[in-house]
């Protein structure tokens, strides 16, 4: 396991940010360990809802957690206001630092993850696969 530390500045896309170092390093497999700092703007998409919802902030990064890849990323973030009200959900493009964003990446050099159509969920999911396999591996529950 490799890991990296970064730090994103006022104005600055989240999103956008984390993706475009994981196509620099080319990321075929990690995660966010951590992710803390301030967003001027958020745009969350809750549970069961098919478009994000637009916030304007300040407010504190609680927590980031997500899969990385190249192939496709999959990230979620709780943020809380103010007055400490917290919410949370997936995001994609739109939420714009604040005062800095604090960045902890994990990459793993023996998978690859992959986004693939499921048709349990009927989203395209995370499938793993070994480094230099054709087909997904079996997850161990």
């Amino acid at each position: 396991m490799q890991n990296y530390t970064f730090r994103l500045t006022p104005g600055q896309d989240l999103f956008d940010s984390i993706q475009a170092f994981v196509m620099k390093k080319h990321v075929q497999a990690g995660c966010v360990l951590s992710g803390v700092g301030s967003l001027r703007h958020a745009s969350i998409r809750l549970a069961d809802r098919a478009q994000n919802s637009e916030y304007s902030g300040p407010f504190e990064i609680v927590s980031i957690t997500g899969t990385l890849s190249v192939h496709g990323s999959h990230l979620h973030i709780s943020i809380a206001d103010s007055d400490g009200r917290t919410l949370g959900g997936h995001f994609e493009s739109g939420c714009k630092i604040y005062t800095t964003a604090e960045i902890v990446i994990a990459v793993f050099e023996d998978v690859i993850y992959k986004r693939e159509f499921a048709e349990d969920s009927g989203y395209e999911e995370l499938a793993v696969y070994a480094a230099g396999a054709t087909r997904p591996g079996r997850s161990e529950i």
